[in-house]
């Protein structure tokens, strides 16, 4: 059994950018919820595997507002209604693949939800890092999980929605979506 988003606010798209893997383990946790649409997103350039380079990158680039070229599925945000971006809290904020996706995309008027993972760095304040990029958007509380969420992901994740207040059904078993 999972839930959809339904109403005139249930089309619903899962945008995630994930370095390690933990970011995207929670939007396919977000995905089985809402039936949503998943996209990853990528940057044209990988990132460096050591940590030090990968720091030191990270740091300058999010420093210079820098928007990296993206690999990015042919979807476009207009035709939903709810979009849920998700990205790992780098130096207290959105890694710059997310931040390049959300400047190059009109999300006025859509539900906005993000969600991230983080590794007990620096929190940051992601709703607010998201709504100075989506100002005519109604940007909602986000999800931020240690690593990949850990035991308990689907009820942290419903939970989440519930906080939200998402309009939702339960799709029973004999259902034909």
């Amino acid at each position: 059994m999972g839930f959809i988003l339904t109403g005139e606010k249930g089309k619903v798209l899962i945008v995630s950018y994930s370095y390690s893997g933990n970011t995207y383990k929670i939007a396919e946790a977000i995905q089985k919820q809402t039936e949503g649409d998943l996209q990853e997103i990528y940057p044209l350039i990988p990132y460096p595997m050591s940590f030090p380079d990968l720091l030191e990158q990270v740091k300058r680039e999010i420093k210079e507002k820098y928007k990296p070229r993206l690999i990015v599925p042919n979807c476009s945000p207009e035709q939903y209604d709810t979009v849920f971006v998700g990205s790992p809290n780098w130096c207290g904020t959105i890694a710059p693949p997310l931040y390049a996706w959300l400047c190059r995309n009109r999300l006025e008027g859509k539900i906005i939800l993000p969600f991230g993972s983080h590794c007990g760095g620096v929190q940051g304040d992601m709703k607010r890092d998201v709504a100075r990029l989506c100002r005519k958007s109604d940007v909602r509380e986000p999800l931020i999980l240690m690593d990949d969420g850990g035991e308990g992901l689907t009820e942290k994740v419903e939970e989440w929605l519930e906080k939200n207040s998402l309009p939702r059904r339960i799709l029973s078993q004999d259902s034909c979506m």
